[in-house]
């Protein structure tokens, strides 16, 4: 294949970088849209089961605390059970033929290094789906609990998924603009839907519940000394007296 050409339509099996190799690939048998209904339908049953639970175990939790639960239980289950799959069946993801391999060799497109072993990708997948993927949901109930513990685990899981992001933006886009090596095809809907769109929300909502761990945290140490600072004053005057 002759350089231009390889520019254009990337390597043997039509993934960047065009020397990339990957071995034993299968082109997925599912169109996209039966994927994205699949994966849709499934977020459906599951939020759904999330709300009803909540519901039934506190009632008067309040909005924004209810949408905090569907998150963690969502990027839990994501982390834990799909990242986790790609975590256990990397070697051989370029020829797995089941509803989570075709997602990933699906989102590939966009990024090649997940069908290559790539160390970064195979590590930051590693920790995010046996460490943040537990902990989203020990969040999640905690949330339900209202349980004293949550903020600090709220900030921890984000920061933690925000840390993840920015590494893999950065590394890709170092490949990218340092060694002029490209992991996604040209076409923009890959570049922009799938790599940043899809990792950006991991941005913004881990962004928000940081934010508002802090803060939330802030009040809670404010209100202590102030607490203190009474108590200590009502000592004074009981020592005058």
């Amino acid at each position: 294949m002759s350089k231009p050409i390889a520019k254009v339509l990337g390597g043997p099996t039509g993934h960047f970088p065009v020397e990339a190799e990957i071995i034993g690939y299968l082109a997925n048998t599912w169109s996209v849209p039966t994927l994205l209904i699949l994966f849709a339908t499934g977020w459906v049953v599951i939020l759904g089961a999330t709300n009803f639970l909540v519901k039934r175990h506190n009632p008067t939790l309040g909005s924004g605390d209810k949408a905090a639960i569907l998150w963690f239980v969502l990027t839990g289950t994501i982390h834990l059970f799909f990242e986790g799959y790609y975590s256990y069946n990397h070697t051989k993801m370029a020829g797995q033929q089941d509803f989570f391999g075709q997602l990933w060799k699906e989102y590939a497109w966009s990024d090649s290094r997940y069908l290559t072993s790539d160390p970064f990708v195979l590590c930051m997948e590693t920790v995010t789906a046996f460490c943040w993927g537990p902990l989203s949901f020990c969040v999640a109930l905690m949330i339900t609990l209202e349980h004293p513990l949550r903020h600090p685990f709220q900030a921890l899981v984000s920061l933690g998924q925000i840390y993840g992001d920015i590494l893999y933006y950065a590394t890709s886009m170092f490949d990218h603009y340092h060694k002029g090596v490209t992991y996604c095809r040209p076409e923009a809907y890959y570049f922009w839907g799938y790599f940043f769109f899809m990792n950006f929300i991991w941005m913004v909502i881990p962004g928000y519940l940081l934010y508002s761990s802090i803060e939330a945290s802030g009040r809670a140490f404010q209100a202590l000394a102030k607490q203190s600072k009474v108590g200590q004053n009502n000592g004074l005057v009981k020592k005058k007296n």
